[in-house]
């Protein structure tokens, strides 16, 4: 008898992807291995199966031939009839032999893996391909880092005419700034640099009424606009020369876009290429004053531009960032800065940034038992987003739409934002957890919700170091010890805790098994930054 397949809804969850992407391709060439991935497609509610339909068997409905007299078209169409039946029934019988079983189940499996492998990879991959393609001065490679996706033809038209709309106007301004500026009517100087000046004015003031980091997402901007970028930067990088023919305005506020540019998009490769350019710049304009031909306003840049994103990038260090030893340019009565002390005060602020990050990446495995906490005593954590089950620990169940100071978890070591609750590991290596309790997921005993944070007993008594609970289905939770043992506790569908069974676990429990007397545990625990953690319902950064 055949093996019937019913029909399924398919509905794949993002956090599995990374899941999918590590399976064994070997794997999927088996019949056994097939079953193996298809039961975790089921498994996962990823693949739900929907109610067989019903077979329509009956054939088509014929005449008595014995006492009815049929023309021959009607004898044509009535074998024709019979015959379509019988072929649909051979089609649906083969449909559900093992083979064609086999093959459906194989074809559920590589369409997951797929999705995962373009989802994770297919538009960052593009991303990359455009950011490490070799540049050269005139800019070639980034004009050919085109999506390879099919296009159509108005897209080829609108490409062309932005490109060509790009290398019309960089044309004109280059133009305009080597040719003599024509009189006026009046007898005085022509405007033909004023009107490029204004162009370059005019972009720096849409780039700064974005939003800080608005462009920071590549994955989210189109092949065509990081190419455009691309275009924009060289021809930029070009201009602040001082022997690119721009006068000293239009190199200065070349300088002060490009700036903008790279505060926009956040990246620490681009600030860096701020950064060479400046001192790129800065040497051409030393070389100049040995030859004293530098003329007045030389390798400057506006004071109050360059501190105003200098002040934002600091704002981001938070409360415990040391101010006496930050360091600005001096500023010129004109208002300027010399874009060599610009160039020193943004690698600075750079470095100090990457240490503040540094100090609470230390590996867990430099955390020994008794140790310093990794983080300042002093911590200000800030909240946001859903408080529906009190995880975020405030009297209003109402969402948060801003960061908001919480006091409550001032002490925290390390906080983990689980499914509707929240974890909090201090400096002694006690949890204690707050939010949405069903299934027991708090591990406090019940299923009840908790406004405040409560603190956990587990038995044996351990210090926890780290502490992940799921994003997703009813709620469970792992906990790291120092002396490298695993707890687990919450929902225990499908086994998830590791206990034997699929019962549900109040209490933290420690895992027994072939992890019995293991003192080290590899796992997703051992990569949860203290910086902060996010869900999707709700966030908590932490700043030391």
């Amino acid at each position: 008898m055949a093996l019937m397949i019913p029909p399924v809804k398919l509905k794949w969850l993002e956090h599995l992807n990374s899941s999918w992407i590590t399976e064994d391709s070997e794997s999927i060439a088996t019949r056994e291995g097939v079953s193996v991935l298809y039961s975790k497609l089921l498994a996962n509610k990823e693949a739900v199966l929907l109610p067989q339909q019903v077979l329509c068997l009956k054939g088509p409905q014929l005449p008595d031939f014995e006492r009815e007299s049929l023309s021959s078209d009607e004898q044509e169409h009535y074998l024709d009839a019979l015959l379509s039946s019988q072929l649909a029934l051979a089609k649906m019988v083969c449909s559900d032999s093992p083979f064609a079983a086999a093959l459906r189940k194989r074809v559920l499996v590589l369409q997951r893996i797929f999705y995962a492998l373009s989802n994770k990879y297919h538009d960052k991959g593009k991303v990359k391909q455009q950011q490490h393609s070799p540049e050269n001065n005139s800019g070639s490679a980034d004009l050919h880092s085109v999506s390879e996706r099919p296009r159509s033809s108005t897209d080829a038209l609108i490409e062309m005419g932005v490109r060509t709309g790009l290398s019309l106007l960089f044309a004109l301004l280059r133009q305009s700034w080597m040719m003599p500026p024509p009189p006026s009517p009046g007898g005085g100087p022509g405007g033909n640099i004023n009107l490029c000046n204004d162009v370059i004015h005019t972009a720096i003031d849409v780039v700064s009424s974005l939003p800080p980091l608005s462009l920071a997402n590549e994955s989210k901007i189109p092949p065509m606009g990081l190419d455009c970028l691309a275009q924009v930067t060289t021809f930029l990088k070009g201009v602040t020369m001082p022997n690119s023919g721009a006068d000293i305005l239009g190199r200065r506020l070349a300088s002060e876009l490009l700036l903008g540019l790279a505060s926009q998009r956040g990246s620490l490769r681009y600030l860096l290429e701020w950064i060479e350019m400046a001192l790129a710049a800065s040497a051409v304009v030393s070389t100049m004053e040995q030859n004293k031909v530098l003329q007045n306003q030389e390798g400057l840049i506006g004071y109050d531009c360059f501190m105003n994103i200098l002040m934002q990038m600091r704002r981001s260090l938070g409360s415990s960032a040391d101010r006496s030893q930050w360091r600005e340019p001096t500023r010129t009565s004109d208002g300027l800065c010399s874009l060599y002390e610009a160039s020193l005060c943004l690698f600075e602020e750079v470095c100090r940034m990457a240490s503040d990050y540094s100090r609470t990446c230390v590996s867990p495995d430099s955390i020994q038992t008794g140790e310093a906490p990794v983080v300042s005593e002093t911590c200000e954590v800030y909240v946001w987003g859903s408080n529906s089950s009190h995880q975020l620990v405030e009297g209003t169940q109402e969402k948060i739409l801003q960061p908001k100071l919480a006091a409550s978890f001032a002490d925290a070591q390390t906080i983990e934002a689980g499914q509707y609750c929240t974890f909090v590991i201090s400096s002694d290596g006690s949890v204690r957890a707050c939010g949405k309790g069903s299934y027991g997921r708090l591990g406090l005993g019940d299923s009840n919700n908790q406004s405040t944070l409560k603190k956990l007993t587990f038995e044996p008594h351990r210090a926890i170091k780290k502490v992940s609970s799921s994003k997703g289905s009813d709620g469970h939770t792992l906990a790291f010890t120092t002396e490298g043992e695993v707890f687990s506790w919450g929902d225990g569908d499908y086994g998830k805790l590791g206990h034997g069974n699929s019962s549900t676990q109040k209490y933290p429990k420690l895992i027994q098994g072939p992890l019995q007397g293991k003192v080290r545990f590899h796992s997703v625990y051992e990569t949860v930054s203290c910086l902060g953690v996010l869900t999707h319902t709700h966030t908590i950064s932490i700043r030391c």
